[in-house]
């Protein structure tokens, strides 16, 4: 039976396959998945996807199923304790940045915003920019969108947030379609 056709990232191997099929491009909407997502993006820089893709449950499970009221209240023990754990990246600006994050995550939330849903997603007019790629040299690793993104998220005080890590966000949560055209996940 022939495989259906995806993108060529994805190849290497079965977890990728999954993520592509299941995860990557759906438009989320979910604050908390948001959260994750972004923590996670954060925790990526300068690593590969994989490293990331891998450990997903062990983050989940270090950052209390990404409970941001918990996480904003971590101190110099939990920390210390992430410090420790095998199941995530263990680099301290990395893990002080996830606090940081919740920290401005849940000021959005009780402000004027209404949702970091809506926070997000306000800056494709709540509508996935879908884009006609044939090849993955066309996709960019950043863009315009990304960068005002970039901007908002440093303004409201989150880090890990530069445009390149903010374009690879918007396509995780399917704020951007960058299925190529070929791909059988590609909306139409």
């Amino acid at each position: 039976m022939k495989e259906r056709e995806r993108c060529s990232w994805c190849l290497k191997d079965d977890i990728y396959k999954t993520y592509h099929d299941e995860v990557w491009g759906f438009p989320e909407h979910d604050d908390r998945k948001l959260l994750a997502k972004l923590i996670l993006d954060g925790a990526q820089a300068g690593l590969s996807w994989y490293t990331i893709l891998i450990r997903t449950e062990g983050y989940a499970r270090a950052y209390d199923q990404w409970d941001a009221e918990r996480i904003a209240r971590y101190g110099k023990k939990d920390i210390e304790r992430l410090m420790k754990d095998p199941g995530i990246i263990r680099n301290r600006q990395k893990i002080e940045s996830a606090i940081k994050n919740a920290q401005a995550y849940l000021r959005i939330m009780e402000g004027g915003a209404g949702s970091f849903d809506h926070f997000i997603w306000k800056h494709v007019d709540h509508e996935p920019i879908v884009n006609q790629w044939t090849s993955l040299l066309q996709v960019p690793a950043s863009t315009l969108v990304s960068d005002a993104l970039s901007k908002d998220l440093k303004k409201a005080g989150f880090s890990f947030v530069g445009t390149t890590i903010v374009y690879a966000y918007m396509q995780a949560i399917g704020m951007v379609d960058d299925h190529l055209v070929s791909c059988w996940r590609r909306k139409h």
